[in-house]
């Protein structure tokens, strides 16, 4: 673990790899309870078998909204349980977002003596006032607090922080190194990087990685929270294969690699059932249950309850068929036709 004092160097120097958005496999009569069983299994696929080296735990994919303080607290007790088992140096980052600053500092405390890395607070969804309101939140967690800290920007939460006001963030509370700027505003990463060249900055437009930005030091060598488990099996590790020539500064071998394995068009065809609802177009989202139907189709174990829990609409036939094309066209696994 990082303290707040220790966080910038850590940062810099162990914020590398892929790091996995784990589902919540949910179980029981409208998903009320949670298959344990199956968390710990894909915890020990993330680090284990596919071994990549960070965990990104408790955020929007594991759909933390609809979870319970315990809930969140286990389900980050789990992931640093079987994660060090399996690589006792995997770094593992919690997502201790909420609207109430006291559930905030309840949670973000528990990692911190739990032994989580990092934890990283996602824009509060509910009556934030600009930047200004997310500073006195950062900081009423930060005074409290002892960890490294991160910023996770998210149109998801209704308010995306201007380069700016990130950067007033990060240069009032030291314990602030990460952010992962999940907007897909390229341009306001460059400026948010010229105004704090020394934060790490994880850009969800990955076109920028491919433009020289990681080169550049804009960009660090970290996927801050990614599906990445979804792109790839142990047999064949194409995500991560593209991702180390990107990381190695081969970048015309990785676009050719990504056309060629067909990752490029993969991305393109499974993305926009994880991140669009159709009954809300303009809204950016976290479907959870897009997210576990494709680890279905992988074989992952999901719970007996295979949908999101409200406020979330159920995965309907269309995008279950749409992903299923997907990974049959891709040929990461063998589906009939």
């Amino acid at each position: 673990m990082a303290t707040a004092r220790e966080a910038r160097d850590w940062a810099r120097s162990e914020l590398r790899g892929i790091g996995n958005s784990l589902y919540t496999p949910f179980s029981g009569t409208d998903g009320d309870d949670i298959d344990w069983d199956a968390y710990r299994t894909l915890v020990r696929y993330c680090v284990g078998e596919l071994r990549h080296p960070m965990l990104w735990c408790t955020s929007g994919i594991a759909e933390f909204w609809s979870l319970t303080i315990p809930e969140r607290k286990r389900l980050l007790e789990i992931a640093i349980e079987e994660g060090r088992k399996a690589n006792p140096d995997v770094v593992v980052q919690a997502c201790t977002a909420a609207t109430s600053a006291k559930d905030c500092l309840e949670l973000t405390l528990h990692a911190q003596q739990a032994g989580a890395d990092i934890v990283y607070i996602q824009t509060p969804m509910m009556e934030t006032h600009g930047g200004e309101g997310v500073l006195r939140f950062f900081k009423y967690i930060a005074d409290r607090t002892d960890i490294a800290l991160g910023m996770f920007n998210s149109p998801s939460s209704g308010y995306v922080l201007t380069p700016q006001e990130s950067a007033r963030i990060y240069e009032e509370i030291p314990a602030v190194c990460a952010t992962k700027e999940g907007a897909f505003r390229p341009a306001a990463s460059r400026l948010l990087h010229e105004l704090a060249p020394d934060l790490v900055i994880w850009e969800c437009d990955t076109t920028v990685y491919r433009a020289g930005w990681l080169r550049a030091g804009i960009v660090g060598p970290a996927q801050l929270g990614t599906s990445g488990y979804l792109c790839e099996t142990p047999q064949r590790r194409v995500f991560s294969e593209y991702w180390e020539l990107i990381w190695s500064d081969r970048l015309i071998e990785a676009m050719d690699f990504a056309e060629k394995s067909g990752l490029e068009q993969f991305m393109t065809d499974i993305s926009t059932w994880f991140v669009r609802y159709p009954g809300r177009p303009d809204y950016f989202t976290h479907w959870g249950g897009a997210f576990k139907y494709a680890a279905s189709v992988l074989g992952l174990p999901i719970g007996d309850y295979p949908h999101s829990r409200p406020p979330q609409a159920e995965l309907p036939a269309a995008a279950k068929a749409d992903i299923e094309a997907a990974y049959r066209r891709f040929g990461l696994v063998d589906l009939p036709d």
